[in-house]
Formats: C-alpha cells, sequence, structure tokens
C-alpha cells in the first residue's frame, strides 16, 4: 500500500507541473493536471462519437499519457529539439513499484505505437485538448494562438476528432454560457425591474 500512497502523491506533482508551451505563447498558464482533467473529457466523448472503441481504454490514455511529467516535467516542442525526456525510464521506474504497474504499462505502450484505434483517438484527444487552450487564449486577445492552432488541427488523424476541432475554431469558448447575450437575464437577472 505505501507504493500506492506514494504513487498518488507523485500524481499531485501534476498540479504544480505548467505546461511549458504557454511560455512560448506568451499568455496563458495551465498544469498538467488541468490538461489531464479536460483531456480525459475530450477522450470520452470522442469514443463515445466513434462506433467499435472501448472507451475505457480510451480513457485510461488519456488519463496516463503524461504521467511521466511528474518525474521528467513537460517538455514542449522547442524543448524536445533538444533534450532526451527519457519517459520510458520514468514510467519503468514508476510501474515497477505498483500492484498494477503492468496495467498503467501496458496502455501507454498502446498509446504511443499509436495503431489501435484507441491510441490515435486518445491522442487526438491530447490535442484538441491543447486546440481548446489555444482557443481560449486567441477569443481573449492573443493573435498568435490562431497560427499555433492550425498547426494543432493539422496535427488531428480521425474524422470525429477533425469535426471536432473544426468546431472548437468555429465556436467562441466563451459560447457555453454567454450565447444568448440579448436574454433579458444579463440585464436583471430575472428581478424585477
Amino acid at each position: 500500500m505505501k507504493n500506492v500512497v506514494n504513487f498518488l502523491f507523485e500524481i499531485g506533482i501534476l498540479a504544480k507541473t505548467p505546461r511549458s508551451g504557454f511560455h512560448f505563447l506568451g499568455t496563458g498558464d495551465q498544469s498538467v493536471s488541468e490538461h489531464l482533467l479536460r483531456t480525459v473529457f475530450v477522450g470520452y466523448s470522442l469514443a463515445s462519437l466513434s462506433k467499435d472503441v472501448d472507451v475505457d481504454k480510451v480513457l485510461k490514455m488519456c488519463l496516463f499519457h503524461d504521467l511521466a511529467e511528474a518525474r521528467v516535467s513537460d517538455l514542449n516542442y522547442i524543448h524536445q529539439k533538444y533534450v532526451e525526456k527519457k519517459e520510458e525510464i520514468a514510467i519503468n521506474d514508476l510501474t515497477e513499484t505498483l500492484p498494477f504497474g503492468n496495467d498503467i504499462k501496458e496502455i501507454l505502450e498502446e498509446y504511443e505505437k499509436r495503431e489501435s484505434k484507441e491510441a490515435i483517438l486518445a491522442k487526438d484527444a491530447d490535442n484538441i485538448e491543447w486546440i481548446l487552450s489555444l482557443k481560449e487564449q486567441f477569443d481573449t486577445g492573443n493573435s498568435k494562438a490562431k497560427d499555433w492552432i492550425d498547426i494543432a488541427i493539422n496535427r488531428l488523424k480521425t474524422e470525429v476528432g477533425k469535426k471536432m476541432g473544426e468546431e472548437v475554431v468555429n465556436t467562441s469558448s466563451d459560447d457555453w454560457w454567454f450565447s444568448n447575450k440579448k436574454d433579458d437575464w444579463w440585464v436583471n437577472r430575472n428581478r424585477d425591474k
């Protein structure tokens, strides 16, 4: 049980590990944990909209795909050009201590190969989460985010992922709560006038 508890403490480091791409973008911030949470929801959505897909496997891939970053940190594309990540060593060191370590290791190996439908969907979920984050930055005034969105959109592989990515680009990030700006609620919150 001690190793499991240590694993849970290690997961907490992901909430303190910043996603480094935002430094280059110039605005925004996000922890690896925040990224993982929304990636899980994106993955669930993609898998639920797809046929003949193991939804649980997609969820596990989305949940674990950046697990190594608790040990190696988040390395963006510039960092990755010059630094060797050694994520495989980090995952091996972690999973050999856990009674369910083989499950995590097998899920991550399948994810990294990108051969199964589930792995391809999970990677699309990872990219769509990044596109969502970029769209939020674009909508609040960072014009550079648009160039980054265009690159990330080109990474999407599945039809459902491409459709979702296109919808993200065409939807304002505040639309979910502020789409009916003419509603009287915004003026008087349904109070007597």
